[in-house]
C-alpha cells in the first residue's frame, strides 16, 4: 500500500562530482521530506545536507570492469530500496544510480530526471535512456527540448 501523498520518501540520486552539486541544489526540498541521498563513493567528502546518505561503486563505462561494478550496485541499490522503499527517485544521473531509477519505475514510483546544466544541445547517455520513462523530465537550457520534446524548462537549478 502506497504512503499517502504528504508521507512520500524521496530518493536523491546522482553519481559525484556536478550531478551530485545540482542534486544538493535541491536542499530546500529535501528538508520538505522524508529522504536519502544516493550517490557514489569518492576520495573527498560529500555533504548530504546531513541527510542519510548510502554510497555505491563509481562506474566508469570505459573500464575493463564496469559490468561487474553495475552488478554490484544493482544488487546494493536492491538492498537499498527494500530497506528505505522510496515512492519517487529525484535523479540528476548517472549510470551508478540507474539501478535505482529502474527499480522505482517497476516497484510503480515516480521517477523525476533533472538533464544535466552542462548539455546544452546534446543529451547525456542516462538522460536518454530515462526520459522514455520518466514521469517528469526537467532540462535547464530552452534548447534542449529540441531533444526531449516532452521535456519540462525550467532554467538553471544553480
Amino acid at each position: 500500500m502506497r504512503k499517502s501523498q504528504k508521507n512520500h520518501k524521496i530518493c536523491f540520486a546522482a553519481s559525484s562530482g556536478g550531478h551530485y552539486e545540482q542534486l544538493m541544489m535541491l536542499k530546500p526540498l529535501m528538508e520538505k521530506y522524508d529522504c536519502f541521498v544516493l550517490t557514489e563513493k569518492t576520495r573527498y567528502k560529500t555533504d548530504a545536507a546531513a541527510r542519510k546518505t548510502y554510497y555505491l561503486m563509481q562506474v566508469n563505462r570505459k573500464e575493463k570492469f564496469c559490468i561487474f561494478r553495475m552488478i554490484i550496485n544493482a544488487l546494493n541499490s536492491i538492498r537499498i530500496f527494500i530497506k528505505e522503499c522510496p515512492d519517487v527517485v529525484i535523479c540528476t544521473g548517472v549510470l551508478a544510480v540507474i539501478p535505482m531509477c529502474l527499480l522505482a519505475k517497476l516497484a510503480g514510483g515516480k521517477l523525476i530526471y533533472i538533464e544535466s546544466f552542462a548539455k546544452v544541445t546534446s543529451p547525456t547517455k542516462t538522460g536518454r535512456l530515462l526520459y522514455k520513462i520518466s514521469d517528469q523530465f526537467y532540462v535547464q537550457w530552452e534548447s534542449m527540448l529540441n531533444i526531449y520534446p516532452n521535456a519540462i524548462y525550467v532554467g538553471g537549478i544553480y
